[in-house]
């Protein structure tokens, strides 16, 4: 006797109910046509990687700020409808966003 047909002894008016996918779906995240762009920059003698021209809703966006810094374990930051990280990780998130479906346009360097 598994563990659902013990529950189901225990409980017998219960009905299962399936549980909403709290997964992120490439289908989540808006895709557009146009290239995101991954600049390299130094700022006060420090790589920074930016990345603009999306041009879906903020939060789309702002998810995926939050996923490129937790995957790469870097700090970083939103502003301006750009993705500032910490770092030059061009390659990587270059790698993370063509994965996922995004075309992606190294700029400079």
């Amino acid at each position: 006797m598994d563990l659902k047909d013990q529950l189901k002894n225990l409980f017998p008016e219960h009905t299962e109910e399936e549980a909403p996918s709290t997964t992120n779906n490439p289908s989540d995240i808006w895709m557009q046509d146009a290239p995101i762009l991954c600049k390299y920059e130094k700022r006060k003698g420090k790589p920074i990687t930016i990345l603009e021209g999306y041009t879906g809703a903020t939060e789309d966006f702002k998810k995926l700020a939050k996923e490129i810094k937790t995957k790469l374990s870097v700090g970083g930051s939103f502003k301006d409808d750009k993705i500032i990280i910490q770092g030059d990780f061009r390659d990587k998130i270059m790698l993370m966003l063509k994965e996922k479906g995004f075309h992606v346009k190294r700029v400079g360097g």
